[in-house]
């Protein structure tokens, strides 16, 4: 086993991100891709090494041969990349991380928990921005306290957004985000997509009106919290009404496999544009109630949501080397707990709890 980190689609933004966050700890980063030229100009910039692997089956051979000590996986869309490298992972004990942040690959991650467990090393998923930060304040909430009965968790998310394609990570995971779900008396359940809107007062004064959509926080928060009720929410839920009247219909066709996988291809090739951040600050935000009525509501703020995410997987790769992860499959703040935000530089706003 070899002391190195390696960074699986590591000339993306989220990749180069990681690999700079490593190098602020002291650690050298081995980029893997398939473009030489892209992986040697994104090796320069952040300092990294580099490794060509013209395919996913390739690195995870690779994996097998070089045993390194981390992987972290930021190849989308997880439900597909995620098996194989986790298995080549789990054949040496190298650890895996990986940035997922849909249910569908949450559930699978933590289907890996027994195994993980018996191969001696840790799965760690749900690396980013949205699970971190709405679970980390969910934990932070609950310490100390019976399960609670219900929660509900908001991500705010400021990015400053590069040019390029979005690519189809991304693509993937919202387009399997539009089939509606909460938890309702401890399962997941039928609900409708961007529902629930709500205005929310920033602690910085500001608004925003979040709307539901099941992305990977709502298992993480229910995992954390045990509560019999969780909705999971975003403030990048289309505003227009008409648009969420579009929704249901939207994601019953984005359930035939042949046009979501169509769609998402299209999509990830569709350009964007450089713009600033919309606001200073990223938010996790979770609203927490007891059966006996007692409230607890609580943020978690933070910088840019991209640099956070590398900081976050970053952070996780170090302690998986000191040996302060244990076996299984987690996400962040359930192996770690609510002190890994603030190692990545977060603060906790919690207002005194009440009644409703």
């Amino acid at each position: 086993m070899t002391e190195q980190i390696w960074v699986l689609g590591g000339t993306g933004r989220s990749g180069r991100t990681i690999a700079a966050q490593l190098a602020h700890l002291g650690r050298t980063a081995v980029l893997v891709g398939r473009d030489a030229n892209r992986l040697r100009a994104a090796a320069q910039q952040t300092g990294s090494e580099m490794l060509q692997a013209p395919s996913l089956a390739a690195a995870a051979a690779e994996i097998r041969q070089r045993r390194p000590a981390v992987v972290i996986n930021t190849v989308g869309p997880f439900t597909t990349t995620a098996p194989g490298i986790v298995d080549a992972c789990r054949d040496v004990g190298s650890h895996y991380i990986d940035l997922a942040n849909d249910v569908a690959a949450l559930s699978a991650a933590y289907e890996m928990h027994d195994a993980a467990v018996q191969a001696g090393h840790t799965v760690v998923t749900g690396a980013g921005f949205g699970v971190t930060a709405t679970e980390s304040v969910v934990v932070k909430l609950c310490e100390g306290r019976p399960a609670p009965l219900r929660v509900r968790v908001d991500m705010v998310p400021s990015i400053a957004m590069e040019e390029g394609t979005a690519g189809e990570a991304l693509i993937g995971t919202l387009l399997g985000s539009l089939h509606g779900r909460r938890i309702t008396d401890g399962h997941l359940a039928p609900a409708r997509i961007f529902g629930d809107a709500e205005r929310l007062t920033l602690p910085d004064g500001s608004q925003v009106t979040t709307a539901s959509m099941p992305s990977g926080e709502l298992l993480a928060a229910h995992r954390a919290s045990g509560a019999r009720h969780v909705l999971s929410a975003t403030s990048e839920a289309p505003s227009s009404p008409l648009l969420r009247a579009m929704m249901p219909a939207l994601s019953t066709l984005m359930r035939a496999e042949r046009l979501r996988s169509f769609t998402t291809r299209r999509l990830a090739r569709v350009r964007v544009k450089a713009k600033e951040r919309p606001r200073d600050h990223s938010w996790g935000h979770a609203v927490v109630t007891w059966a006996d009525g007692e409230t607890r509501e609580g943020w978690l703020r933070l910088g840019d949501a991209q640099e956070f995410t590398g900081a976050v997987s970053a952070e996780i790769a170090r302690r998986l080397l000191a040996g302060e992860g244990r076996p299984g499959a987690y996400t962040p703040a359930a192996l770690f707990g609510p002190t890994l935000a603030e190692s990545c530089g977060a603060a906790y706003l919690l207002p005194r709890p009440g009644r409703r």
